[in-house]
């Protein structure tokens, strides 16, 4: 998996909340990745067994919309979306970070 700002963006979305279901919009939000970009990688997700998905059930909606799509992280996506993000934590520490540091 080519690691990338967009891969990093999206993993901290998904680890936010690793073991509930995420949508498509909200991942795009969450992460600041476009769908273009977003929509190929969860479909690599799918197919890579990081993620998992499934219909919302049409019988539980109160708005007028039809079901959506959603995802959900593997053990195997939790393991592996971690390590893209301790590995983007590790090559760019927050400006919070080196400053505590700086201090110890």
């Amino acid at each position: 998996m080519k690691r990338t700002r967009a891969l990093a963006n999206v993993a901290a979305a998904f680890l936010e909340d690793p073991n509930g279901r995420h949508w498509g919009y909200s991942l795009s939000k969450a992460s600041g990745v476009a769908s273009g970009v977003l929509y190929p990688m969860l479909t690599r997700f799918l197919r890579d067994g990081l993620v998992t998905d499934g219909w919302e059930d049409p019988n539980t909606i109160t708005e007028k919309r039809p079901p959506r799509r959603y995802y959900e992280l593997t053990d195997k996506g939790r393991v592996e979306l971690a390590a893209v993000e301790q590995a983007k934590n590790n090559a760019f520490p927050s400006r919070k970070n080196r400053l505590r540091w700086a201090n110890d």
